[in-house]
């Protein structure tokens, strides 16, 4: 008996243990500075992370937490986002300027988050302004947990590839453009983890990667660019696509893959050709100009240049759509799945709204600007999180001043204002993105995963959900819209915060394509959203000057506002 007790005792102690236990913790601590370098031949000031550029990467497991001290050097204020991180419960640390006020100059701020329930391929970027166009990305992966397994055998190396647009211009005078009322031009060339693979005098770079014959490499594909989908490939090597955006694919071979802004791709290359030297290359898609960035890749002990002649990206957009067609999410594969409970069955959910954005520009008081339905987004001095969050909003922003549908006979709505909506929380609807204009679009939403099941041309009608994928879409946060058409994404409204839903066109997105989605569990219990951390910068409208009191590790506003925890 006595024996029996004891046991028990230890198994008890034990299951208290593992409940007590937190995940691993990973630290980071980052200097961001500018520097001189020139990516396109051209010296311009760019901005570094701990001297790299791109900068470092960050290799974490499902579950982390993830403490990172940025100092900022520069001369102006700066923010870091996680592109693809949801940040679940947890908008305090999304680091956009909806939610987090400005890091100033020589000062530093900790960001401390959970890659918590997901496992994929995603990347860091600045948020403020066109800071984008400077630098100050890179990647961020997320490994399955060694418990879980994995749909593919483990790779001999996992290389990240940051491909994207670039311009040959600091990024004060792109600013400038835009604020004095003009779009971009193209940009300059396209670079692959900062360089377009070539020396002054055309010779090329050093290999960024080596392979051993017969082994199988891991590639995770990233567009960081501005504004251009560009179409990426090996040179005599095919892809076997593993991931997107998050999420385990059907394991597809493809020879090339349009990668468009703000999307993430994984994929498997097996060395199987002839040992020498081959390129990877990325090449504008969907635009006038032409430009192509490549890079070595080199088998161990190759001695053999790469061929010159690099197999041509394909055309049109017919072919893009249909390899989009193409993608289903593995619905086999373990994972970490942040979804709530039922909806891998989402063909079967009720949908409760539908949101239809649509495109548009016009020209107000002689400047360009940008618009979801009939709102251009302006930004507040006030982050809209801390508005909510202390009860202040009323005199920052006006909810739902965007209706959801278009109202195309209302040709005097337009409206330059904070464009904040709310959904109900828990609901599953429907945003319907639609681009009317003649260029390439694409979209993210923060703080979620959506299924991307429809896509097409024309205008949608609610006769299109016949074409939808109810089965087996991939589950991932950003989708491109061709000209003149529309795509379709579905999504459960479960995680509380302050989200933004921006074009990762980046001129359309500072000059107002966007907005923030409000979402408030009713509980309003820490349960459901964490309380503000107590190191939360503060900045705008009359905040710097709210008392507060401190209770069991929560900051706590005096004012009742809207989210008051408990």
């Amino acid at each position: 008996m006595a024996r029996a007790l004891v046991l028990l005792s230890t198994f008890l102690a034990a299951l208290s243990a593992v409940a007590l236990a937190e995940d691993p913790y990973l630290y980071f601590t980052w200097n961001v500075t500018y520097g001189i370098l020139s990516p396109l031949g051209v010296p311009q000031r760019v901005i570094l992370i701990n001297g790299q550029f791109p900068g470092p990467n960050i290799n974490s497991t499902t579950n982390n937490n993830i403490v990172l001290n940025l100092y900022n050097f520069l001369d102006e204020p700066f923010l870091l986002s996680w592109n693809g991180i949801q940040q679940r419960k947890n908008s305090w640390m999304d680091g956009v300027p909806g939610t987090n006020c400005p890091i100033l100059p020589g000062t530093n701020f900790t960001y401390h988050f959970q890659v918590k329930d997901q496992i994929g391929s995603f990347y860091y970027y600045p948020s403020l302004g066109m800071h984008k166009a400077a630098g100050g990305f890179g990647g961020l992966r997320v490994n399955s947990r060694l418990l879980i397994p994995v749909p593919f055998d483990p790779p001999a190396d996992d290389y990240t590839v940051l491909i994207g647009d670039w311009y040959a211009k600091n990024h004060t005078t792109l600013t400038h453009y835009l604020d004095s009322g003009r779009g971009l031009h193209h940009p300059s060339g396209v670079l692959i983890n900062g360089k377009t693979g070539k020396k002054p005098d055309g010779k090329d770079d050093d290999p960024l990667f080596t392979m051993e014959s017969g082994k199988t490499y891991r590639y995770r594909i990233c567009n960081v660019g501005l504004k251009t989908s560009l179409n990426f490939r090996f040179q005599g090597h095919h892809m076997k696509l593993v991931e997107i955006d998050g999420s385990h694919t059907m394991q597809n071979i493809y020879e090339s893959l349009d990668v468009h802004v703000g999307q993430c791709y994984s994929v498997l290359v097996t060395a199987d050709q002839t040992p020498g030297d081959y390129y990877m290359a990325a090449t504008t898609r969907f635009s006038r100009y032409n430009y192509t960035s490549t890079a070595v890749i080199r088998y161990v002990g190759s001695n053999s240049p790469p061929s010159p002649v690099i197999p041509p990206a394909p055309k049109g957009w017919a072919w893009s759509l249909n390899q989009w067609r193409s993608f289903r999410w593995n619905l086999t594969a373990s994972a970490a799945r942040p979804n709530p409970q039922g909806s891998y069955h989402y063909g079967s959910i009720n949908i409760t709204r539908t949101i239809k954005l649509t495109s548009t520009s016009a020209d107000i008081d002689g400047k360009l600007r940008y618009f979801f339905n009939d709102v251009s987004h302006v930004e507040p001095d006030t982050p809209l999180k801390l508005a909510e969050y202390f009860n202040v909003s009323s005199d920052i922003f006006t909810y739902n001043l965007m209706s959801d549908v278009e109202d195309l006979n209302d040709v005097q709505a337009a409206k330059l204002v904070p464009n904040v909506i709310t959904a109900e929380y828990r609901t599953f609807i429907e945003i319907i993105l639609e681009n009317p204009g003649k260029s390439m679009q694409a979209f993210h939403l923060d703080g979620y995963s959506f299924f991307a099941v429809g896509m097409g041309p024309g205008r949608w009608s609610i006769e299109k959900r016949n074409t939808y994928n109810m089965l087996d879409a991939v589950s991932r946060h950003a989708i491109q819209v061709y000209p003149g058409s529309w795509s379709a994404i579905l999504l459960t409204f479960d995680n509380s915060g302050m989200w933004n839903l921006r074009s990762e066109i980046w001129e359309r997105r500072y000059l107002g394509e966007q907005l923030y989605i409000s979402v408030v569990s009713p509980a309003r219990s820490l349960r459901d959203e964490y309380s503000m951390p107590l190191d939360e910068l503060l900045c705008g409208k009359g905040l710097l000057s709210i008392p507060f009191h401190r209770s069991i590790g929560t900051l706590i506003p005096f004012s009742s506002g809207p989210l008051l925890l408990n």
